[in-house]
């Protein structure tokens, strides 16, 4: 096949699974919507929070952004550690694991402590939820062959933003009612009672250790005891050959993809952590205000996750290739986000500030999605727990770094710190969406990689 505009990425094999599975995968993915909900619940309590916590353990900007950055301390190093992890081991039960560490490391905070306590809860918090996105979206996608992923991988990534639109307004008046401890003590009591939910109803689906190419039913157990046909899900996984990771680090799509999403996970890191406090100190607007903004940004990457998902599943399943379908949507939304944060200190206050604050902060998050859609596609089945994981654990790098950064900018320069902070963002998204439109290609690279 030729590199032409049009590929058939639609597998031959398209016969539809029993209407159990159907069921299963779309309660699975559920799940794992709402566990990505608790995820950034537990990220943005202290963005949330940031002026009371500083005001109670009496941390400096730069102090209070070292805390956070603690979050990534080992965040990169367990989401490759355990991508490698879910190409030999059930990520239902690494999934598991996760959510119940989540609620264990926050209980201290909970309850007192002081800094060393902040750092040592958000560094163990961080080491358990370094892997969540990764395992999610390889857990979700293995329930749908390849053209149908764009939607459930996007409603993986819609839980970040449903759990910061639901977090914000509840853990805010938490904060507000009970003090900052009591919004910890309600995100870690909310981590147990999904893991109720998931020990039942969690697992993997039929196209976990199977080729785009295979149906459902020879991803599933074969066609039944003593037909002699079919092979099980683990001989499948056994059969194919394994092939090294670098290969597939090296492709130019791998990188593109993860360039792209590093720049988005800035984006997020910074939204996190410095967003309320540069709405209300740098640009003067109201507690109420920023919230309101902030539900703003976030509800608008939301639509803007499914709408990509729509465009990108249409474009595919009328055989436009994957380097158009999601290479140049989601790297056209990172163009767009960067201009807009490149913008922003020179724009007049009021409407266009306003406008330019959504697209910079809001456009950007779809690039999650098309990041995990595009490395399943690209990766063997055997390899995708890895090559998902090596990609977090690069682009979350930009959590570690992002937090500690502005901090220090707004510590030097005062409110006007985040004035450099938008214009490093903005030159990060130009270089995210620049790799994204050049270099993304799983049509291309996948056939170099079966050579």
């Amino acid at each position: 096949m030729t590199d032409t505009d049009v590929a058939s990425v639609v597998p031959a094999n398209t016969a539809k699974a029993p209407s159990g599975t159907r069921r299963r995968a779309w309660i699975v993915t559920a799940l794992l919507v709402v566990f990505m909900m608790i995820n950034f619940a537990d990220k943005s309590v202290l963005g949330l929070a940031a002026e009371e916590i500083r005001q109670d353990l009496g941390l400096s900007a730069s102090a209070f952004g070292l805390a956070s950055s603690a979050f990534f301390l080992l965040f990169s190093i367990s989401g490759a550690a355990v991508g490698l992890l879910a190409d030999r081991v059930r990520p239902k039960w690494l999934l598991l694991i996760m959510a119940v560490l989540w609620s264990v490391s926050q209980a201290p905070l909970a309850v007192g402590g002081g800094l060393a306590v902040l750092v040592a809860s958000r560094v163990l918090l961080g080491a358990a939820e370094g892997p969540a996105y990764p395992v999610a979206q390889q857990t979700t996608l293995s329930w749908f062959p390849n053209h149908r992923r764009n939607l459930p991988g996007a409603l993986i990534v819609l839980g970040i933003t449903l759990g910061v639109l639901v977090a914000a307004p509840v853990l805010t008046w938490l904060i507000n009612h009970h003090g900052w401890r009591s919004a910890v003590a309600a995100v870690a009591l909310v981590g147990m009672v999904w893991t109720l939910l998931w020990i039942p109803f969690g697992g993997e689906g039929p196209y976990a250790t199977t080729s785009d190419n295979d149906s459902p039913a020879e991803a599933s157990c074969g066609e039944g005891p003593g037909t002699g046909k079919g092979t099980t899900a683990g001989n499948l996984a056994q059969a194919q050959p394994k092939m090294p990771y670098r290969r597939i680090l090296a492709t130019r799509t791998w990188i593109g993809v993860t360039i792209g999403y590093f720049s988005t996970y800035w984006v997020i890191a910074f939204a996190l952590v410095w967003l309320p406090s540069y709405l209300r100190d740098a640009l003067g607007y109201s507690s109420a205000v920023s919230t309101q903004l902030l539900m703003l940004f976030w509800g608008l990457s939301g639509i803007l996750v499914l709408g990509q998902a729509g465009l990108s599943g249409w474009m595919l399943r009328r055989g436009i290739a994957s380097r158009w379908a999601r290479g140049w949507v989601g790297g056209a939304l990172l163009l767009i986000s960067g201009v807009s944060c490149l913008a922003l200190p020179v724009a007049p206050a009021g409407a266009v500030t306003v406008v330019l604050l959504v697209g910079a902060f809001g456009l950007a998050g779809a690039m999650g999605s098309i990041a995990a859609t595009t490395i399943m596609e690209l990766a063997p089945a055997n390899r995708r727990g890895g090559a998902l994981g090596f990609m977090n654990a690069v682009v979350t790098t930009a959590g570690l770094i992002a937090p500690t950064l502005i901090g220090s900018l707004v510590d030097t320069h005062g409110a006007g710190g985040y004035r450099y902070a938008v214009m490093i963002t903005g030159a990060l998204l130009l270089v995210g969406g620049t790799a994204a439109v050049t270099l993304i290609n799983p049509d291309r690279d996948a056939r170099l990689l079966s050579v």
